[in-house]
């Protein structure tokens, strides 16, 4: 089955942008139907967050999230077959004399969790070798494809969850923009309970922690997916000042305020299918269970 699916998304690749889009939503739609779980993680994260919306326009904006998720599903095909070319016309990048004010000081790019993070990654990779940490997939066919699908351009470096945040730390001193993903629920490992959208949340400390030990500078990178034909838009954004601070708890709920603050801008595109909010405060349930 997952030869079948890798072999459809290769033949789609080659189709325009615009079918892709309509293609994807359509998945979107199917997945909303049929993937009941992620449906009801989805629609209870969005009852946390957004809890001043009606019912209706939670579920509206559920669809949404689901349609804009189907379409980065399927047009992840072209980051993993398309030609260069096609994807610096497809793929704008915004704010590179960020990357270029900073000196040579190591750099950590903070990439929150929105649905085109894997077209800023590939863009981005056209353009300079980076390294960044991922999470093996319990389908092995599916990982291999996904890691040769990340690495096709340039030399950049992909560590398992498993390696530690070690050799990216050695690999940032030595030049390379570390593409970090802080915020999802890692359980209580090194986290801290801080707000996000006003709910006590696991946070992994990593960010502030990282930044004191290399001496990196933070931009936040976010990639924006655009309606049909018009593509995405990778925006890296100026460097933090006074980032590190004194507290690793001010720096970590700095961060989650700015990725709450980017999320109000674009909400259906932020990765509401993790359950976020699993991981509870001593005594308190987790709200998927309830």
């Amino acid at each position: 089955m997952t030869r079948i699916a890798l072999g459809l998304m290769w033949l789609l690749h080659w189709l325009p942008l615009k079918w892709l889009a309509w293609l994807g939503q359509g998945f979107g739609s199917l997945l909303y139907r049929l993937a009941g779980e992620r449906r009801r993680v989805t629609q209870t994260n969005l009852r946390l967050c957004f809890s001043a919306l009606s019912e209706t326009e939670r579920e509206a904006l559920a669809k949404k999230h689901f349609a804009a998720f189907g379409r980065s599903f399927i047009e992840r095909g072209l980051l993993w077959w398309a030609p260069a070319k096609r994807l610096r016309q497809m793929v704008a990048i915004q704010g590179r004399e960020h990357l270029s004010s900073v000196g040579g000081k190591p750099v950590i790019l903070l990439v929150p969790h929105f649905i085109g993070l894997d077209m800023g990654w590939t863009r981005l990779t056209l353009e300079l070798d980076m390294v960044s940490i991922y999470a093996n997939q319990k389908n092995l066919l599916f990982n291999a494809a996904l890691l040769k699908g990340r690495t096709r351009f340039g030399d950049s470096t992909l560590l398992s969850r498993q390696e530690g945040t070690r050799p990216a730390l050695r690999q940032m001193r030595a030049g390379r923009p570390f593409y970090y993903l802080p915020d999802m629920d890692y359980g209580q490992r090194d986290t801290i309970f801080v707000p996000f959208f006003g709910v006590p949340t696991a946070t992994i400390t990593g960010l502030s922690r990282l930044a004191r030990m290399a001496g990196a500078v933070v931009l936040p990178v976010i990639t924006r997916m655009l309606p049909k034909e018009q593509g995405y838009v990778v925006r890296i954004y100026p460097p933090w000042q006074d980032f590190p601070s004194a507290s690793i708890e001010a720096d970590t709920r700095r961060m989650n305020a700015f990725i709450e603050a980017e999320v109000r801008q674009l909400p259906e595109q932020y990765l509401w299918l993790h359950k976020r909010f699993k991981t509870r405060p001593p005594g308190e349930k987790s709200p998927y269970y309830v």
